[in-house]
């Protein structure tokens, strides 16, 4: 069985992957946060390294949305993903 998973790609990083807003991504089973974004990492190398620290954790100043819901406040990386599900990337943004 495969899960269909949106994902939504906000303006700054669209240079990382070719210009794209929406990325339709295919996962097995064990269909996770982190293993989509195993899956954008092969895809996207660039856009990993915006999404993810040396250790493969989430970045602190990016914050995921998993259908509308901040992922820190559900299983972080485990999150489990729904077929036809979104995720939403959404970077901080500082300023002064």
């Amino acid at each position: 069985m495969t899960v269909l998973i949106t994902v939504l790609v906000p303006g700054p990083l669209r240079a990382k992957t070719g210009g794209e807003s929406r990325l339709e991504v295919e996962l097995g089973e064990a269909a996770t946060l982190g293993a989509l974004l195993d899956e954008l990492a092969q895809r996207y190398p660039a856009l990993e390294r915006r999404l993810r620290d040396e250790q493969a954790g989430l970045r602190r100043y990016v914050n995921f949305y998993v259908d509308g819901e901040e992922c820190r406040r559900l299983d972080g990386p485990s999150t489990a993903l729904r077929d036809r599900g979104e995720v939403q990337i959404i970077p901080s943004v500082a300023g002064g």
